[in-house]
């Protein structure tokens, strides 16, 4: 069996083979849901170069299949650059990755041609067809990655690179941050918890306090994404958490930065995560903007209280944004992951009513408007990141058994998340009505990759 695809990325080969060659380039390569690479600082693809990945969502951590490829036959001329990644061990026969990269005439794009040669293991039968749709896929899901991620790059290229401290970088959000940063040659430094710090990584403990300035020292932006999931059922200990982990970090990065601020050093750009939650779940008939007035139920009290704690770094002259996530839609979390099994099975409608709002940002878009708010010194304060074209309940399960298709006219009964998550938690995730706007960044320069919610699922499902 043998497997080709071939496009035309509009970037120059240089560009092209400089994001391959960087860390963070097969983390941005591998649909969420199909596996993860172990050491993601790891990049690279020179001869003899290994990787190793597992199969399968993080969420199932170790007891995924392992899956090691090694780079050969790289070669590299002034209008071309090639390599193979060939399994070392894993769960195929064989199985051997041509990438080629040869720049057109015009010098201007580049063409991506990739050839698979995998050998199943022995009995697969009819799972050989399967397996080449499969791939196919995931090969249009690279090629998209690629090209969308180059876009971000060229129209941030007149920024100097920085140095970024990120925590929360082992989150959803944070790997594929991570790894966007990296491709385009920005420096990551992962702020970790609970270990020393190895090489590329600072140790904080933001519970006790614990910060060493001099950790930030030559560092020139901080991203926060730290804080407890809210994907639970809100009783009074999970409440206390949720808004304590976030307060605390956020708490503890600020007044460092406006220490080092006060002395003239240190990090001058403070991004952190916050959520569209703080309007309130249910604002029906209301266009919500920055401006909007917060809302009251437990989600707007921890935002509010979440984007209060960088005032100190703000007062002391550091840029801070507080990016205000929508709802993200990927295939290994938030609000659509659930609902893919009710579909597969034929039984998938809305979660809540058909005509509250939704408003969405993809996975991947969220990660990119994480880096265009780090380098764009306009954005100060808080910005909605959703995108430009909220939808319906009701319209996102039709769209999403259009592109499953499979029937989508079973609403989910209320009881169903409030079992999971609680009458509170409910409410607050999955019962809402928001329509945000995107406007503020839009106006910043972003373009959203995924600006439709039937392309958006596409590309999240690979359909």
């Amino acid at each position: 069996m043998r497997i080709e695809l071939s496009s035309v990325i509009p970037h120059r080969l240089e560009d092209v083979v400089a994001w391959h060659q960087r860390p963070g380039a097969l983390v941005r390569m591998i649909p969420p849901a199909l596996g993860s690479v172990e050491d993601p600082r790891q990049g690279g693809i020179e001869d003899g170069t290994r990787v190793r990945t597992r199969l399968g969502p993080a969420q199932l951590g170790r007891i995924r299949p392992e899956w090691t490829l090694e780079h050969c036959d790289v070669t590299q001329t002034p209008t071309s650059f090639s390599f193979v990644d060939a399994q070392v061990t894993g769960p195929f026969r064989a199985w051997r990755h041509h990438h080629h990269m040869e720049q057109t005439d015009d010098g201007a794009n580049t063409r991506l041609q990739e050839t698979i040669d995998p050998r199943l293991p022995r009995g697969a039968g009819i799972g050989e067809r399967i397996a080449a749709g499969q791939v196919r896929r995931m090969l249009d899901f690279r090629a998209a990655q690629l090209e969308q991620d180059l876009d971000l790059h060229r129209r941030l290229a007149g920024v100097p690179r920085l140095t970024v401290a990120v925590a929360g970088a082992s989150g959803l959000i944070g790997t594929q941050l991570t790894a966007l940063l990296s491709t385009g040659g920005h420096r990551v430094l992962r702020m970790v918890r609970g270990r020393r710090a190895g090489e590329g990584e600072i140790a904080w403990d933001p519970a006790a306090g614990v910060l060493d300035p001099s950790d930030l020292e030559g560092v020139d932006a901080v991203v926060n994404l730290a804080g407890r999931s809210i994907a639970t059922r809100m009783t009074a200990r999970a409440k206390h958490e949720i808004l304590a982990s976030r307060t605390s970090s956020s708490g503890l990065i600020a007044r460092t930065l406006a220490q080092l601020a006060r002395s003239g050093s240190g990090p001058r750009i403070l991004v952190q995560a916050s959520g569209i939650g703080y309007y309130g779940a249910r604002r029906p008939g209301e266009l919500l903007t920055e401006d909007s007035a917060p809302g009251e139920d437990v989600l707007a009290n921890v935002c509010r209280a979440w984007e209060e704690q960088m005032a100190p770094a703000a007062q002391a002259g550091v840029r801070t944004c507080a990016v205000r996530t929508g709802i993200v839609l990927t295939d290994v979390g938030g609000a659509l992951a659930p609902q893919l099994p009710l579909f597969l099975a034929g039984v998938g409608g809305p979660l809540t009513s058909r005509d509250a709002a939704i408003s969405w940002i993809t996975l991947d878009d969220m990660a990119r408007s994480y880096v265009h708010a780090l380098l764009t010194d306009a954005l100060d304060g808080p910005v909605n990141a959703v995108a430009p074209q909220p939808t319906t309940a009701g319209e996102l399960a039709r769209t999403l058994g259009r592109v499953l298709h499979r029937p989508s006219a079973v609403p989910v009964p209320p009881f169903g998340p409030r079992l999971v998550l609680g009458r509170e938690g409910a409410r607050a995730i999955v019962e809402t009505d928001q329509r945000v706007s995107d406007e503020h960044l839009r106006a910043s320069g972003f373009q959203a990759a995924h600006p439709e919610l039937e392309g958006a699922l596409r590309h999240v499902l690979r359909r």
